[in-house]
């Protein structure tokens, strides 16, 4: 901060009023014409910087002393908006004093009724644009080029100024870039043509392209995958042996879904001679490819993470490594990363060593071949020698979870559907995601690897990228356990201590119920999500003192930085102030931007997952089904379905009564039946409508 805006910034602290710049001159006993010139260049860079707010009549005060404020605009189908400021204040925007501000744009918002409920403004000023890519539908209007955007929330048609996509025709799908509105007139340039509505696939393309998930690789990066060698090399094969390393001996192999390619981890155990448990999880060594600073390495950060949508894998590495030299094949050799555990009884990590190796998968198992040995006794064929190995490594995973469980693990139990598309990407069935024995025993060992890394990390004081999750809303949590009360459900745990241990006896108490996804589901949106920080406060929902991310190096950015730490801080005893400064400080913007990219890749994911859905429920317009009270708003009520669809019951369509929603018990009400419908009762519902386009399915009570 320079010294006139101390000056400047006394002057209004002192008067508390609003100052012309020449006004603020004569304050400051500033005499000339430069002196003028300077004031007045220092107001405006404080303006920009919200330290100031100019008035209409272009005076100058406190920005805190104004009527204005700063937050992110989140628009409503209806036109109408609020600015969320903080947690304590949202303002509502009118339609028509949105201006050209769009949704997720951060604005500078003029209150214009602080009396009313809730209190209204102006935007006066777009701060900062949105940074989603605005994807859209071309229409032809008297021979100029108009785009439609998909997001429904964006209630406003877009001309385009370029004159180089004179070929688009009405149905091209393409990104745009928002110019300055004027007079609610919004201008834009395209960006990137994505296809045609009607081409196979262009509908996926097109909420990749919202997201900015990319599906191709520049050529310069291409150029740098095809210097790697496509085999571990002999002389990396020695030095890992000489240091003890080679593993290749020892019964080592993966497990994964049926079609999965990209493989991240591999598995072994053993009993040793003093009673215990050694589990080996050996995880694929991205790092020794993906070198720090290389291109290969500033692509996959910008990715930060693989997407996994219904019909395609979005790779953060180009398949030549995800699929290939990095992926833990079977029957090759594969450089990797190996946590070695000595496991009690109790489940304790009494030792755990962490280094470099090489090994050679036996088998890649499926988990729908290990559910049989585990679940059925049945032995697939080619699972014979290995079937052994599974039971014990199961015992172990018993001992694992048992643990987890004692300290409070909360396991939420939610199903999952998965959507099963033909070979032009259509949606032709959903069906709920098995999740049995063979994949909670990966899950239960992936944990216990991830805390062993935490924890030698965080014992040593060394630099690392936590996997977090902060406590969750007292508030939220109480408006949870009100909802049980209206639903007559009787706790017999203490909720007045909130732990893991409380949620997960509240949730083993729900377990049984009718309506537990629901109510599961209901208590997972009370929690926090979690993130990365270089700042360990444990993770809540895992009862977990330390946690990182390091088992899946292939697709996440985060555990690529893990083992990167591990080699220059454990590995290579490079820790010196040098080394431990230049982490912390490039570590904060690298959880930070894996942090963002993760939640955009989710939001991906389930986007076009609603699509797909939407799709499927197209070809079942008519048909009825058994469902159940899921949400319920003041415009209507969601059902969902067995198989994870969801659909709304819209409160114009409960033709029996007049409905109002009762924000207390969380129903509809009819005002003259005094019929209620509440989350978690039992409907039948007739699918009325469906569109992939505006990603919606509406139902009506039979």
């Amino acid at each position: 901060m320079n010294k006139i805006e101390n000056l400047i910034l006394e002057v209004l602290h002192k008067e508390n009023k609003a100052f012309s710049a020449l006004e603020i001159c004569r304050i400051l006993n500033f005499n000339t014409k430069d002196d003028l010139k300077a004031i007045i260049q220092v107001l405006h860079e404080m303006e920009k910087n919200f330290k100031v707010y100019v008035t209409k009549s272009g005076n100058y005060m406190l920005f805190e002393n104004s009527n204005c404020q700063i937050g992110i605009l989140q628009t409503t189908t209806k036109g109408f908006g609020f600015v969320r400021v903080d947690d304590n204040l949202e303002i509502k925007i009118p339609s028509d004093k949105i201006h050209d501000a769009i949704n997720k744009d951060k604005v500078m918002v003029n209150i214009t009724n602080n009396k009313s409920e809730p209190i209204e403004g102006e935007i006066v000023r777009v701060v900062e644009r949105s940074k989603d890519n605005i994807v859209g539908t071309v229409f032809i209007r008297k021979g100029k080029i108009f785009v439609k955007p998909d997001d429904t929330k964006l209630n406003f048609d877009v001309e385009i100024l370029d004159n180089d996509y004179a070929n688009l025709v009405e149905g091209h799908k393409v990104v745009i870039s928002l110019l300055t509105g004027i007079k609610g007139n919004h201008l834009g340039n395209i960006v990137k043509v994505i296809g045609h509505i009607n081409d196979p696939g262009i509908d996926i393309l097109s909420i990749m392209a919202k997201y900015d998930v990319n599906d191709e690789f520049s050529e310069a990066l291409m150029e740098e995958v095809h210097t790697l060698p496509d085999h571990v090399l002999d002389e990396e094969i020695k030095r890992r042996a000489d240091l003890g390393h080679d593993l290749r001996d020892k019964i080592i192999f993966t497990i994964d879904g049926d079609d999965t390619k990209d493989i991240d981890d591999a598995i072994s155990a053993e009993i040793m001679d003093n009673g215990n448990y050694l589990l080996g999880v050996h995880i694929a060594d991205v790092s020794h490819y993906v070198k720090e600073g290389h291109e290969l390495d500033k692509e996959a950060m910008s990715r930060g993470t693989s997407v996994y949508l219904a019909d395609r894998v979005v790779p953060m590495l180009p398949h030549e490594l995800s699929n290939g030299i990095c992926s833990l094949n079977p029957n090759v050799d594969r450089l990797a990363m190996s946590c070695i555990m000595e496991i009690d009884n109790q489940g304790r990590i009494v030792h755990s060593d962490i280094f470099e190796s090489v090994i050679k998968s036996r088998i890649q198992m499926t988990y729908k071949n290990v559910n049989k040995i585990l679940e059925e006794d049945i032995i697939p064929e080619g699972y014979e020698d290995y079937a052994e190995t599974l039971k014990l490594m199961n015992k172990i995973s018993d001992i694992l979870r048992t643990k987890m469980n004692n300290r409070g693990y909360i396991d939420f139990d939610i199903d999952e559907g998965k959507i099963i598309v033909d070979e032009t990407g259509k949606a032709i069935d959903v069906v709920l995601r098995n999740r049995g024995i063979g994949e909670k025993l990966i899950e239960n060992f992936m944990i216990a690897a991830n805390e062993a890394v935490a924890e030698t990390f965080t014992f040593m004081d060394m630099p690392l990228i936590y996997r977090i999750h902060g406590e969750p809303s007292e508030e939220k949590l109480q408006n949870f356990f009100r909802l049980l009360n209206v639903l007559n459900h009787r706790l017999k745990t203490n909720t007045k201590k909130l732990t893991p241990k409380t949620i997960q006896q509240v949730l083993d108490e729900l377990k049984g119920l009718d309506d537990f996804y629901v109510l599961s589901n209901q208590l997972l949106r009370s929690m926090q999500k979690a993130e990365y920080s270089p700042n360990n406060i444990g993770h809540f929902g895992l009862a977990s003192k330390m946690y990182c991310h390091f088992t899946s190096p292939i697709r996440r950015y985060p555990d690529l930085t893990v083992h990167r730490s591990i080699k220059k801080c454990l590995l290579n005893k490079e820790l010196n102030m040098d080394v431990i400064n230049a982490w912390q400080k490039k570590l904060p913007e690298m959880a930070e931007h894996s942090s963002l990219k993760e939640r955009a890749s989710i939001d991906c994911e389930r986007e076009v997952d609603k699509m797909k859905m939407a799709e499927y429920m197209e070809q079942h317009i008519g048909e009825q089904f058994e469902g159940m009270i899921t949400g319920v708003a003041s415009f209507g009520m969601f059902v969902g379905l067995p198989n994870m669809i969801e659909g709304l019951v819209k409160v114009e369509d409960l033709t029996d009564d007049f409905y109002r929603y009762d924000e207390s018990t969380f129903s509809l009400v009819g005002e003259r039946t005094k019929k209620r419908y509440t989350i978690g009762k039992k409907v039948k519902v007739e699918a009325i409508s469906a569109s992939k386009l505006t990603q919606t399915i509406d139902f009506k009570l039979v």
